[in-house]
């Protein structure tokens, strides 16, 4: 029966040839996986990507302002009150004195 050094040695030997056989099957799946994207023209839609950026389907809008404070700070009312109206509501003001007319 081997001890528990030589077992953590195997083990550690292991590790190693573990992760050099995973290095070169990627990159032979990466070499594979090109190779097959130039012969057929493939696209990361095709392939069942998402492009970089906005969620495929789905374009981002600017949200509509609905306050504005004294400074011309503007808030769309999504999320949390930004600090210059929580301020002002702290001094006693209400968030309704700065809505934008619509």
């Amino acid at each position: 029966m081997a001890t528990y050094k030589e077992l953590l040695e195997q083990r550690d030997s292991l590790e190693q040839q573990i992760a050099e056989a995973r290095r070169s099957e990627v990159s032979a799946a990466i070499t594979q996986a090109r190779e097959l994207i130039a012969d057929y023209g493939l696209t990361a839609a095709d392939c069942g990507f998402r492009g970089l950026g906005a969620v495929a389907g789905k374009i981002r809008t600017t949200v509509a302002v609905k306050f504005r404070g004294p400074n011309g700070e503007t808030w769309s009312g999504r999320g949390k009150a930004p600090n210059w109206l929580t301020s002002l509501e702290g001094e006693g003001r209400h968030r309704d004195e700065f809505l934008v007319a619509r």
